[in-house]
């Protein structure tokens, strides 16, 4: 790639021009910032267009394969339960009542609970130590969960899994917030995302391939499940370590110039100076006090409701229209695969448009459709005709939706709060979707897909607020700055007081 400086400067996301893009990088806007080597770095060249689409290439090349690897071993082996049930899991454990229903809701709590803290610290630990790390701890909790033998070991499995895999999720979405300026982001977001459709098709083509095992060393189906899958994320997990890297500005399989480059656009990305990078607990004060964070959390339950929900129970629903559990475990493949299509398209898309609103808004319209199909009297196999809308539709959403409000925090440790709290606060509606599908319930389960459309409709209201809230905000900011030009008020605000202020600063403009 050639670095040397182009004729026109870099567009910035406000697609705004600011003067000061191209000059070099002032030591004094760096901001706690030689930790992770960024004084040590050149002024930031110009790239071409072209240039630059081929270095984001290179960071995808390295970054995105093996995070998709390592999401896609966490939404397997968190949602293998649900294979596991149709190969003995439930006789075998003598699970009665609502004994299985509440193995599934233990993974939750502790997933909630340690997503907020696991962010905090993931610049600490390092994400090429942390991430890993976390992966082959879960990894081999999972292979350990194949050799439980009882409800409580079962129940103590999955607590465990909970709190080794919180910090995954909420951790690589604010790992790529460090590379990404914002709309590049959902693209990238919906490839790892991606790989948990593509766990939900792998795993019933696993489980299918795995129940010829049954009996093997004495072991059920359901056992080899558990551990095969464990033993193949510990592997990722140790892989990684090799792969995964830092940060941008230590980035060794970048040039300097390049690292410079990424450094500088992420940080002037949602303002023209620059973002505040050094810790304080206002930072956390913030975002609790963030309006936005909490819708976005309602919304956010309106999408993960149905997405576990239909995870952890599509092979029985599906088995629950009459099929045996080997041809059930193979027809949770195609509504996933569709998913996995469908996901891609939305996310490319939705940064090609640079809004994340309408998509979200399609996700939710499929999972109505999807789930008023399933929750009438029709034929069994309009019935799976209804899974693919219910399954693509959230997935199709959930990148959209963790997006949005990245895009519309700004600071990096606001930005680190305001997206833990979101997911792991939002996370607690998994529990919700572990309890709402009960075996009596069969065929129709009235209840369950009762329950998602009621989550659903919430994501009806809150949308719309959102949006409307966002547009208000953008016109009146548009228009304090405009009557403080007319006065001759460029200036109000130092650099550091608009760096302070984040995205409450008159010059951010809200996503929509």
């Amino acid at each position: 790639m050639s670095l040397e400086k182009a004729s026109s400067p870099p567009s910035t996301p406000s697609e705004k021009s600011h003067e000061s893009q191209l000059a070099p990088v002032k030591i004094d806007d760096r901001l706690d910032t030689d930790l992770v080597g960024e004084l040590a770095l050149p002024p930031p060249p110009n790239l071409t267009p072209e240039e630059e689409k081929k270095l984001w290439r290179k960071i995808d090349l390295r970054l995105m394969p093996i995070l998709t690897l390592m999401y896609l071993s966490a939404f397997l082996d968190r949602g293998n339960i649900g294979n596991a049930r149709l190969q003995g899991l439930t006789s075998q454990l003598h699970l009665t009542g609502n004994q299985y229903n509440i193995a599934l809701t233990m993974f939750f709590i502790p997933y909630c609970m340690f997503g907020f803290p696991a962010n905090l610290v993931l610049k600490c630990f390092r994400p090429s130590k942390w991430l890993p790390g976390i992966t082959v701890a879960w990894g081999i909790i999972m292979t350990l969960m194949g050799l439980v033998k009882n409800y409580p070991q079962l129940v103590g499995a999955r607590i465990c899994l909970g709190v080794a895999e919180a910090g995954l999720f909420p951790g690589v979405v604010y790992y790529l917030t460090f590379w990404y300026p914002r709309y590049h982001l959902q693209f990238r977001i919906g490839l790892f995302v991606g790989a948990a459709t593509l766990a939900g098709a792998f795993s019933g083509l696993l489980a299918f391939g795995i129940s010829f095992m049954s009996g093997t060393a004495g072991l059920l189906g359901w056992s080899w499940i558990f551990i095969l899958e464990g033993i193949v994320t510990v592997a990722v997990g140790i892989l990684a370590f090799f792969v995964l890297v830092d940060f941008p500005a230590t980035a060794s399989f970048l040039t300097p110039e390049e690292r410079a480059f990424v450094v500088y656009k992420k940080k002037y990305d949602n303002s023209s100076v620059g973002e505040e990078e050094h810790f304080e607990m206002r930072h956390l004060r913030a975002a609790l006090t963030d309006w936005q964070v909490w819708l976005h959390i309602l919304i956010y339950m309106s999408v993960v409701v149905p997405l576990y929900g239909i995870t952890l129970f599509l092979p029985t629903i599906i088995n629950s229209f009459g099929h045996p559990p080997a041809i059930s475990q193979l027809l949770t493949v195609p509504p996933y695969v569709f998913a996995t299509i469908s996901l891609c398209v939305f996310a490319y898309f939705s940064d090609k448009v640079k809004m994340r609103s309408p998509f979200i808004l399609s996700g939710l319209i499929m999972c109505l459709i999807g789930f008023s199909i399933n929750i009438s009297t029709a034929p069994a196999g309009v019935k799976y005709f209804g899974t693919f809308f219910v399954v693509a539709g959230s997935y199709s959403a959930l990148p959209g939706v963790v997006a949005w409000l990245g895009n519309n925090l700004a600071g990096q440790y606001k930005r680190g709060s305001g997206m833990a709290l979101h997911i792991g606060i939002g996370n607690f509606s998994g529990a919700f979707a572990c309890n709402i599908y009960r075996s009596q319930d069969a065929p129709r389960f009235i209840l369950g897909h009762g329950m998602e459309l009621m989550f659903i409709g919430i994501g009806f209201i809150c949308l719309p607020i959102a949006v409307i809230s966002y547009i208000q905000i953008n016109k009146q900011r548009d228009l304090l700055r405009k009557e403080a030009l007319e006065r001759g008020e460029k200036n109000k605000y130092s650099n550091q007081q608009l760096r302070e202020m984040g995205d409450r600063a008159p010059d951010f403009i809200y996503t929509l």
